[in-house]
């Protein structure tokens, strides 16, 4: 039964990293004529169009008032900073590149538990950290004639997501997922608004735009649900590794839909992130084991 469980917990943190990587793709799509907030708002429109009937279906509507909970609200302010930056690389950079370099996020968690919380991270994690990061240097390759000014946004989006992490154990116990999810893309959505009227010269949209965010919204709904759906069915530490998945997706949809290749160093540090991220995570998984059998007399 517990093999069953896994192998569904797998195949949903699959579909979800695909999901959100054809979430990002349709937004890139857009992205060519259509200034990067204003498709942010436009994405967020879709994506409440599709939540609020879920959760109406599901009869959480009652539930609505946790969507604003101060620890929620501020996760999800920690989202607008990652989101915000990474729709400035993403219009700037290929796809894959992007996705890689945010991966390091749970290597920044790690970083801000031991800075802010006081967590031992030990000698091996911290090297894995260094390991990680120059992978994303790789992928970024600064001083190259074809690296772009826009991947520093793309590890502020590494960082905005470690911090929404961290704040995730903040968020009171009880809370439903699409609380959290709904707070997240209103507020997004909101902060785009403001950004956009503030620095942003909008376009009028065309059935192309409307198309398109209604396919993004509706992949972004599909990810967020399936991975609540992956760690309900699987234990972290059997689904966390493939959440990696998202750079295999990302390099197919940058190779088929934008004609994008990586290059060389690029590959390299793409394999750096995703070896320090699984060792990051078996590790984790090898001590909450030893843990119980060291308690015991």
């Amino acid at each position: 039964m517990a093999f069953s469980h896994n192998v569904r917990g797998v195949a949903a943190i699959l579909v979800a990293m695909a999901s959100f990587v054809a979430n990002d793709s349709c937004m890139k799509l857009a992205l060519s004529d259509a200034p990067p907030f204003q498709v942010l708002v436009m994405r967020g429109i879709a994506a409440c169009l599709w939540c609020l009937p879920v959760i109406a279906a599901m009869g959480l509507l009652r539930e609505l008032p946790k969507a604003f909970n101060p620890w929620v609200a501020l996760r999800s302010f920690s989202e607008v900073f990652a989101i915000l930056s990474f729709i400035l690389a993403l219009d700037q950079m290929p796809i894959a590149d992007v996705a890689a370099i945010a991966q390091i996020s749970p290597l920044i968690v790690l970083l801000g538990m031991w800075l802010f919380f006081g967590e031992r991270v030990g000698g091996l994690r911290m090297a894995l950290i260094g390991l990680g990061i120059t992978g994303a240097m790789l992928v970024a390759q600064p001083g190259a004639g074809t690296a772009s000014p826009y991947a520093i946004f793309a590890f502020f989006t590494a960082v905005g997501a470690a911090f929404r992490d961290i704040l995730s154990r903040k968020v009171p116990p009880g809370t439903p997922a699409l609380m959290v999810t709904f707070s997240t893309l209103l507020i997004v959505m909101l902060s785009a608004l403001a950004m956009l009227l503030m620095f942003e010269t909008p376009v009028a949209p065309t059935w192309r735009h409307a198309g398109l965010m209604f396919v993004a919204g509706f992949f972004l709904m599909c990810g967020h649900s399936f991975v609540f759906m992956a760690y309900r069915l699987s234990p972290a530490r059997v689904v966390a590794p493939f959440s990696y998945s998202m750079m295999i997706w990302a390099a197919v949809s940058g190779l088929l839909v934008f004609g994008d290749v990586p290059n060389t160093l690029a590959i390299a540090g793409m394999a750096l992130i995703m070896a320090a991220g699984l060792a990051v995570v078996l590790l984790e998984g090898r001590t909450r084991q030893g843990a119980p059998a060291a308690a015991k007399p």
